[in-house]
Formats: structure tokens, sequence, C-alpha cells
């Protein structure tokens, strides 16, 4: 790492924990070297050999997690040449526009590159249509990597910045990693890969509502930075500024490998260039939708790794430091652990039906130095992934992937592996039996093994009382895994929606073709339709048509719908509708253009909607115990209202969000479209489901929020008159 980086350490009391957690591992591994089975040795060793895995696997974890960088974006140089290189194969045109749309509105010059890889003509004639240059090739050699080292081929730009077909980058992508190149030795930025489909596979699920945490969320806020702290985070295929002339230094991007990111990642670290990591979100994409898609992605990941660690060593081979050796070493080993956690689901099942036992007996002696490890275990986790790490929730994504991990690692001993391109859509079909086959079989080998093991244990004792006990809960555990897994599996197979909507809080209105115009508040947008609150007409019909308008910061858009679904609500004694699902009729592309351009490659969801990603790990909680101190990890509410507003005196009327929140001393807050002086005096018409409400008052100071079009603008609101109409 540079002398000039800064980076956050692990504080006091970790590194506290993190000694008692060693002291008291090598107590217990030390002793369980005593209690092996000298009887069934070689099922001794497997375990005890898992569990020295995990600890060896659990001891890199804490290396590359001790320190994490902190990285500040740098003033980029002006004058300097950038291509923007989107691949894309077989995804749908639909998904690439809003891809290409979000790229061309980057806010510095550069040129976008759609390489398609499909040889579509309608591919052409998007691109041509959007101003982005088009590239094909003959055949699809070396995949991903041969189509865009053929399109260096072409391209004479002195960086490129790599996106796949579904990451819609932010506009300020460039100039947030530019700057970093200002370094002649860092050959590329990397920076998170973020999804936008909250509803996903991966994403985690509470109450039925989505939040932001997912799958990756350890690797991109927590590993990526560790690994960052010694020039050893890599490049992961899209969302990443390059160096053209370090590519050229290596011969292109990586061929030969179905992860030519990792592949071209070592061979750059090879060659003595550097490598940097912004931790900072800056596009966008869709993540698997349902398990199939997931595990392929996973599966290719792996097979990549293997090919990577059998063409260059890893960390045996000359050019890394011996701290790049250990980190490139910690991602390839990980996807050893499916063979683990397989042997640990199925272990209890062998105990309970064959009455041999991985070690002498499970007794207190046992228990005394298990359960001290086992649970440092789960807390050091919590720790060094400071709020990130979901050990639970982790448990429930190992149980999914263990099997598709362990076949991953076969590739280790292929030459050749097809490149299978991750499907990019948001229907998630019930899964090919296979997916799940080693799951099911988990929760059948454990479940019936319990009853198997309780009837041989009363009629011949085969096992100890104490074995029996621990073997029993083991693999109760197991199952109850097991089918955690198998129900999240098969709800999001009956997941059918094809676009994701957005829960992005819009104030717009609805005219009916009777004149009517009522305005709501919408809260569930996607380019193909919404949701929106108002109090409509209890006449209200289903495939009524309807028009209307959408407020964004860079104006309104108009929009033709048909109504294809009522809310009803009810109100004292009277029924009213609330609500409307409606399905967007567009007759030309340029009104969904703007639509999309600002749904697409924004946070805002996250930000309008509180979602958050950490929780507080056991140190933080016992500190904020101790001092008393309540930690409110929301910055700002969960619920906007549509409002029309403007300054006393004045006529002319503008439309924004009004937060809605309750308690007495709940503070509201404006979202606008434009700035306002603080101290200015606002007449404000509040739209609900039961109405409207005038509210008069000033506002003070703002936070400001960044789109893709134009800033929004949240004002503290001080609310001085109430006026019911």
């Amino acid at each position: 790492m540079d002398k000039q980086t800064n980076y956050e350490e692990l504080k006091f009391t970790q590194k506290c924990l993190i000694l008692l957690y060693l002291l008291v591992a090598s107590w217990y591994l030390i002793w369980r070297l005593s209690t092996l089975n000298t009887n069934a040795l070689l099922f001794s060793w497997l375990i005890y050999g898992a569990e020295l895995y995990g600890f060896f696997t659990t001891l890199m974890h804490i290396f590359m997690t001790w320190r994490l960088t902190i990285r500040e974006p740098l003033q980029p140089e002006q004058g300097k040449t950038i291509d923007i290189f989107i691949t894309t194969y077989n995804e749908p045109a639909s998904l690439l526009r809003k891809t290409l749309l979000a790229a061309n509105n980057m806010d510095y010059p550069h040129q976008t590159w759609l390489l398609d890889d499909g040889r579509r003509p309608e591919m052409e004639s998007l691109a041509k249509e959007l101003g982005c240059r088009y590239l094909t090739r003959e055949d699809n050699k070396d995949a991903k990597a041969g189509n865009m080292n053929n399109a260096l081929r072409y391209s004479t730009a002195e960086f490129v910045a790599i996106f796949d077909a579904d990451h819609a980058p932010k506009k300020n992508f460039i100039t947030r990693t530019l700057g970093f190149m200002r370094d002649s030795l860092v050959s590329y930025v990397q920076t998170p890969q973020d999804f936008y489909n909250l509803d996903s596979f991966q994403h985690y699920k509470q109450n039925g509502s989505a939040v932001a945490w997912h799958e990756q969320t350890v690797f991109f806020r927590i590993i990526q930075r560790g690994k960052d702290y010694w020039n050893a985070a890599f490049f992961c295929g899209s969302c990443a500024l390059i160096r053209r002339s370090c590519l050229d230094a290596i011969g292109g991007f990586a061929v030969g490998t179905v992860t030519e990111d990792l592949h071209t990642s070592v061979k750059l670290h090879k060659k003595g260039f550097k490598s940097v990591f912004y931790p900072e979100p800056l596009a966008f994409g869709l993540a698997p939708a349902g398990v199939e898609p997931f595990l392929k992605q996973r599966i290719r990941w792996g097979q990549g790794a293997m090919q990577v660690w059998r063409k260059e060593g890893v960390f045996f081979c000359r050019g890394l430091t011996i701290a790049q050796r250990i980190n490139y070493l910690a991602s390839t080993i990980t996807y050893f652990d499916g063979w683990q956690k397989g042997l640990f689901y199925i272990a209890p099942a062998i105990v309970l039906v064959t009455g041999v036992m991985p070690l002498i007996a499970f007794t207190k002696s046992f228990l005394l130095h298990f359960i001290p490890y086992f649970l440092l275990t789960f807390w050091v986790f919590e720790e060094v992934n400071r709020g990130y790490g979901r050990s639970l929730i982790i448990e429930q994504y190992n149980m999914a992937r263990f099997a598709a991990m362990a076949w991953s690692t076969l590739g280790i001993f292929k030459s050749k592996i097809a490149f299978s391109v991750t499907p990019k859509t948001m229907h998630a079909t019930p899964p090919n039996k296979s997916y799940i086959l080693p799951q099911l079989l988990v929760i059948a080998g454990n479940g019936l093994a319990i009853p198997v093991g309780i009837f041989l244990y009363f009629s011949y004792h085969h096992l100890p009382t104490n074995g029996i006990i621990a073997n029993v809960i083991w693999a109760l555990a197991n199952s109850f895994l097991g089918i955690s897994i198998i129900m999240f599996i098969r709800a999001y197979s009956r997941f059918n929606r094809s676009d994701y909507r957005f829960p992005i809080p819009l104030p717009a209105v609805l005219a009916f073709s009777n004149g009517e115009k009522f305005y709501g508040t919408i809260d569930d947008i996607s380019s193909t339709g919404f949701r929106i609150y108002s109090k409509l007409p209890i006449e209200t019909a289903v495939n009524t048509p309807v028009k209307g308008q959408i407020y964004l910061p860079s104006g309104a858009v108009s929009f033709t719908a048909v109504i294809k679904a009522l809310i009803p609500g009810i109100n004292g004694q009277e029924q009213y509708v609330k609500a409307v699902g409606c399905t967007f009729i567009w007759p030309e592309n340029v009104q969904q253009d703007k639509l999309n351009l600002f749904l697409y490659g924004s946070d805002m969801q996250l930000s309008l909607n509180s979602l958050g990603e950490t929780i507080q790990t056991p140190l933080t909680w016992l500190a904020n115990m101790f001092t008393r101190e309540r930690v409110n990890l929301k910055i700002l509410p969960d619920h906007w209202n549509t409002i029309v507003f403007s300054e006393l005196e004045k006529t002319e009327m503008k439309a924004g969000l009004i937060s809605v929140s309750t308690g007495e001393k709940s503070v509201k807050k404006l979202l606008l479209f434009s700035p306002l002086p603080s101290g200015t005096k606002v007449k404000v018409g509040i739209y609900n489901r039961q109405g409207m409400t005038i509210v008069y008052g000033d506002i003070g100071n703002y936070q400001l929020m960044d789109t893709p079009v134009s800033p929004l603008y949240i004002y503290m609101f001080n609310q001085s008159a109430l006026e019911f109409l």
C-alpha cells in the first residue's frame, strides 16, 4: 500500500477478541488430537481436517480484513481519452438500452462502445440510435475476454471502462475513478458491483421487505478493501476503469480461463502494476433472480479460480508479494468450503446410522473446549466484517451453494471449460431439480437418520447417551437449515414479474378521460408500469385508459397508461380506491428513456427508503450499552406523500414530496427539485389516500442528493399552521 493511503484498523477491543480466539482455537484444536477415534481414523481425520481448514481460512480472513483502505477520490486530469466497453451476447435490447443511456450520460468526455458477440442487427440499430460505436466479430473465440481484446484492436483511448450488459453506471463514475490514474503504475480502479433489484435471490429479506444487504456485500464492503491495503484487490469484470498501456504490457485481457477478470488481475500484479479499490457504489446491475442462475454463476467463478490457480500458480509463482499470494490463495481456496460444509452436513447422519463417531466421546470436556471455540468463531467473523457479516444468513447461503462450490473445484483438473453467460432476467423460473437435489438429500439423510439412530440406541445402545443427543441436535440443525433454504428457493420460483419495480417515491398526477385530475405518490415504478396512491373515484375500473405526468428533477415525464389493478381503502364507513396499478403505453422512446435514465444508475431507492446493510456487532452493542448511546441507523423517513407548494405571495405551483412519520418529536422534510433560500415561507398542499391537507411553514437547511439527471434537495420543514379541506 502507498504510504499516503489512509486506512482503518481493527479497534483495540476487537484485537483483544481475536487474540482470545486464537488462544482458544489453539487450545481446542490441540486438545482435539487426543480425541480422535482410532477405530475410525479415516472418518476422524476427515472431520478434524475440515475443522483445521475452517481455522486456516479464518486466519486468512482476519489477515485480509485487519486493515481496510479509506479511499477519497482525486481530481481527474482533463483531456484524457476514455472508451466505455459494454459487452453483450444474448441480453435483451431493453436491458442494453438502459445501460447505454446511463453510460452516455456520464459527465466526462468519452465514447461508448457496444461489443456484441451475438451479432444481432437489433443491437447495431440500438447503438446507432443512441450514438454509440458498434462492434462485432465473426466468432466468439475466448468469449468475453476475446470480445474485449477484439475491441482493443480498434480503440485508441488511454483508458477503458468495463461494464456488463446489465450494469448501469452513475453519472460520476469516470470523475470519481480517473483521479487515481494520476499514478502511472495504477493499472485499474475497481468499484463495487451493486445491484438494483433488491428482490433477487441473493438479497436478504426481512419481514417481507428488501434490504440492501446481499450475498456479496462482505466481499465488496470489506474483503476488497482489505485486499486493497496489500495491493491485491482484483478486477471483477465490470464496473472498473483500466489503463490501456498496462493491458498492452500483458497482451490484453487474459484468456484461457472462464474468469478473465481474476486471471487478468494476477497477470497485472505479477508485472508489478498497482490496483485501487474505490468502495463507493458507482454502478448498479441485475443480480440473479433465482437459485439456478445464482449457482451457475458461482460454479463458473469457482471453475475459473481453479483454472487460474492451475495456470498462474497463485501462491508459489514469481512476481507477487507474500501478502498478494495470501490474498489470492484466500480467494481461490474459498471454493473448497463446499467440501467442508458437505462433510459437516452428512456427518451426524453417518454417526446416527452406523454408530461410528469421529471422536472418542461427546463428554463435558468436549463441550468445555468446543463451545467457546464455536461461539468465538462466529463472534470474530462479525467483528472483523464490521457489521456486514450476518453469520446466520450466510450459513443459509452456504447450504444453498455448498454442492455448487464443491463441484466447481473439480475445474482444477479441466483444461477447457465452456464460458457461460449469467442469465440477465427478472423472471425466476422453477429450478432444475439437480440444483436443489443436494439440499433435499441433506434434509432426507438427516431427517431419516434421527429416528433410525434413536431406534438403534434404544435397541442396541450403539452410541453413548451424550453421543446420541449431540448428533440428533446436529442433524436437526442441518435439517432445519436445509428446509429454510428450500422454502426460500420455492418462494422465488413463484416470482413472475418481468421487470423490477423501484420503491422510489415520486410525485405524479393522473388524468382521466372526463378531465378529472388526481395528484398522488408513485412508489412502485419501472419502465413498464407503476402503482400510484391517491384518493381516486370509487367508480374507477380496471382497463381504464389514463394519462398523466411523473415529476422528475429534470422535468415532467408525460405518459399514457392502462389501469390493471385496484387497491381499495376504507375511511370510516366510506370505501374508496386508494391506489391503482398501471401499465405504461409508450408511443415513443423519448419519455421512457427520460424515466429510465432517472431510475437506473442510482442508489436513490436505498437513501429514500433508509435501507441499510450493517447491523451492530456484539462489541458495538456492548459499547453502546455502557455509554447509553442510542444508534439510529435510519437517516431519512420511510414514507413520502406528494405535495404541490408555492412560496407565500407567489402563484407559481411546484411539485415535490413531504415526509410522513409518527410521533410528536418527528421532523418533517420536504423533497424538492430546485433550491430555495433557507427560511422561505411556503404554502404546501399535501395529497394522500384520504384527500388533501394544506399546511404552512418555512424551510430550513437542506441535504443534497445526486441523481442521474439533476440533484434533489431535502429540506427540514418547520410547520406553523394546518388547514383541512
